[in-house]
């Protein structure tokens, strides 16, 4: 998978560009989700998710808990 590469932290935008496969969209959907301001630096919350690895972005959106996946990239409860 191209986003195994992109797991550390610092990586939010090239990992969703891995994802997406599209630098344009990842930046327009991290605009849209409020991490990203309209000339491309990253809001406080985006500065935030930036400092996370893949891990601990995954467990945040799970709610905190659960058993990190890296091969999904997800959380099981």
């Amino acid at each position: 998978m191209a986003t195994q590469k992109f797991m550390g932290s610092g990586q939010l935008v090239d990992r969703l560009t891995a994802q997406v496969k599209d630098r344009g969209f990842a930046m327009a959907l991290l605009k849209k989700r409020g991490d990203m301001n309209s000339d491309g630096s990253l809001t406080t919350k985006g500065e935030s998710r930036n400092s996370m690895t893949a891990k601990e972005r995954a467990i945040d959106r799970a709610g905190g808990t659960g058993t990190y996946d890296a091969a999904t990239n997800t959380v099981k409860q």
